[in-house]
């Protein structure tokens, strides 16, 4: 079954759940939020971006940088985790900014993403953009270089992302937006100290074997095999693997996240030297310091798309 309806319209966040209505209460339960417990259009409502990223401390960061490049009050030292009460997420406001970590792979960014969709729709937002940032392993790229993906694709290549429900294989569409993927590229010309190039970006359920890692405690298949793949993949416009970009294209893109004013884009920093020759171990310093080229980026897009001056 194949599943491509889209939503646009008003602006807002919508979801596909006619159940949702009947519900006295939502409990968005790894989110530590609720219809009933807490007024979400007056905590979220005026959100305009979320960030979302993988590792809880990489999101306190990037808050932590947004709050000082907003001017907001204060140092942005205590901000406070609106998850606190889960140990699942980890979530922080800044001015119009939401930074949200989603974990590792499809079954955790799915989880945050489903709550997440269902609080901004709760929060009555509107003219939302979404933007995830990550590591991933370059393919034929230089390491430490920032991929605006234009297409997330499976491990065969293809723009989907497949799930099964109920028994049934429910295809879904992994879309971009490519407006989107254009104005972050000019944005990055601004920031000439570290390369940005445009790509696919590979999405697998592995880490080892679905990445076509060598080193895992499986692994069914040569070096000879693991380079022609690799080869294979580069061949078809794959720049960077990673484990979340087709869950997050899909279900962004079903909800409304993603017309001409709701936009959802996926940007990843390689922070691994390319995977068609031999990986060596990074220092956490330098992985760090790649990181924050992501957000560098994001934080440009957000500045101008309020229309504040640029400092960074």
């Amino acid at each position: 079954m194949t599943e491509t309806t889209r939503y646009s319209g008003g602006g807002f966040v919508h979801i596909k759940n006619p159940h949702l209505e009947a519900m006295d209460e939502d409990v968005l339960y790894h989110l530590d939020l609720g219809t009933r417990t807490h007024d979400l259009p007056a905590m979220f409502g005026d959100v305009k971006f979320v960030c979302v990223g993988g590792s809880p401390n990489r999101m306190k960061a990037f808050a932590r940088f947004m709050h000082k490049e907003l001017g907001l009050e204060g140092d942005g030292e205590d901000l406070a985790d609106i998850c606190a009460g889960t140990d699942r997420y980890a979530m922080y406001r800044v001015g119009p900014v939401l930074s949200i970590s989603h974990g590792m792979g499809i079954p955790s960014v799915s989880i945050m993403l489903h709550e997440l969709i269902k609080l901004l729709h709760h929060a009555k937002c509107r003219d939302v953009t979404i933007i995830r940032i990550g590591t991933s392993g370059g393919l034929g790229v230089q390491a430490g270089s920032v991929v605006i993906t234009d297409r997330a694709v499976d491990a065969c290549f293809q723009p989907r992302f497949e799930q099964v429900v109920l028994g049934d294989v429910v295809v879904r569409g992994t879309d971009l937006d490519g407006g989107l993927v254009e104005e972050l590229l000019a944005c990055s010309e601004a920031i000439p100290d570290f390369p940005t190039l445009v790509g696919h970006t590979m999405c697998t359920y592995d880490f080892y074997e679905g990445q076509g890692r060598l080193d895992g405690a499986l692994c069914s298949f040569s070096n000879e095999k693991k380079l022609e793949y690799l080869k294979r993949a580069h061949d078809a416009g794959v720049r960077n693997i990673e484990m979340e970009s087709t869950a997050f294209a899909a279900l962004c893109g079903l909800c409304g996240l993603r017309d001409a004013r709701r936009k959802s884009w996926d940007t990843e920093i390689t922070t691994y030297p390319d995977v068609l020759q031999i990986s060596s171990k990074l220092k956490n310093s330098q992985s760090m310091a790649w990181c924050n080229r992501c957000n560098r980026l994001c934080h440009r897009l957000i500045i101008l798309n309020l229309g504040l001056s640029w400092r960074c």
